[in-house]
């Protein structure tokens, strides 16, 4: 006895006006960000690597060169120097810079007076102008008349110009870094530790668990999503540092050459020089870098983010 194959039959479902005009006014919603990422981002980054093959004059003409550009990069005599700079910059600033958050966004997270007035505190050099902020730990840091120096000299210690001398300009801007980006991080591992459900503290306590255990046990692993968050942004932005190093020490300062970062090394080359074409391949070069580095980060948060 043969079986009969029973065929299935797929029915399309024809969208109603309705529907169509829904989708309409999405693709509508979503056009202006979606117009504005193809100019100002995806555009320029596949003009930037074409221009990266071509030597480019001012007028952006440009001449196919090859990997001409690629190798005066490999002899360029500032490279390993903006790198290191760009490296050291970003191992200092993003580890202490978690490290304050999170002990800040703790203390605020408990029961304590003033939780708002502190967080505003935090926060307000997130919303500060950097132009602002540049001039005002450009005065703290000044050799003269500097309130920095003024402070040290109450206890004989003598002062130097900081943002002048090459030993500790780049420290300095590092400083300014880490006092800027507390503020914002607290405000996000301060959502993911009130998302935290209340019912684990309380069976920590039955438990008899302290104050410090239940940070290491509980509030730890279940913000390491923010944190990942945060460690993977303020790396990107730490390789990408130029506008604080161009505001507090400036081109005419003689620091600002041995405080060369990557971005600096680019700028001077594409907006000083001329050398579009040149400070393309630098920016290739870090764009590799900051991916690559971005990639061992997704890779690594399965051992130690917790999603659960």
């Amino acid at each position: 006895m043969s079986k009969e194959k029973e065929k299935k039959v797929v029915v399309k479902h024809k969208a109603s006006k309705r529907e169509k005009k829904d989708w309409f006014a999405a693709y509508v919603f979503i056009a202006p960000v979606t117009i504005g990422l193809a100019i100002f981002y995806i555009w320029p980054f596949f003009q930037n690597f074409w221009f990266s093959f071509n030597d480019v004059n001012k007028f952006n003409m440009a001449t196919f060169v090859g990997l001409e550009n690629y190798k005066n990069l490999a002899k360029e005599p500032e490279l390993g120097r903006a790198l290191w700079n760009t490296v050291k910059y970003a191992l200092i600033t993003t580890p202490i810079g978690l490290f304050l958050s999170v002990a800040i966004a703790a203390l605020l997270n408990a029961d304590i007076k003033g939780k708002s007035f502190y967080r505003t505190i935090y926060f307000l050099p997130s919303v500060t102008m950097a132009v602002a902020v540049a001039l005002v730990w450009k005065w703290i840091f000044n050799g003269d008349y500097g309130i920095l120096n003024e402070v040290l000299s109450i206890f004989g210690i003598q002062g130097r110009s900081w943002l002048s001398d090459p030993s500790t300009a780049l420290y300095c801007v590092m400083v300014v870094a880490i006092w800027g980006s507390v503020g914002y991080n607290v405000i996000i591992l301060l959502a993911g530790m009130q998302g935290i459900s209340k019912s684990y503290y309380e069976a920590a306590s039955i438990d008899g668990a302290g104050p410090i255990q239940k940070f290491f046990k509980i509030t730890f692993p279940l913000v390491t999503p923010s944190i990942f968050f945060l460690l993977v942004t303020g790396l990107i932005g730490a390789f990408q540092v130029f506008d604080s190093i161009y505001m507090m020490i400036g081109p005419d300062n003689p620091a600002y050459k041995p405080s060369y970062t990557m971005n600096v090394l680019f700028y001077q080359n594409a907006f000083s020089y001329g050398y579009k074409g040149y400070a393309a391949a630098i920016s290739i070069f870090m764009f590799v870098i900051i991916m690559a580095i971005t990639a061992v980060q997704m890779w690594g948060q399965k051992k130690w983010v917790n999603y659960d």
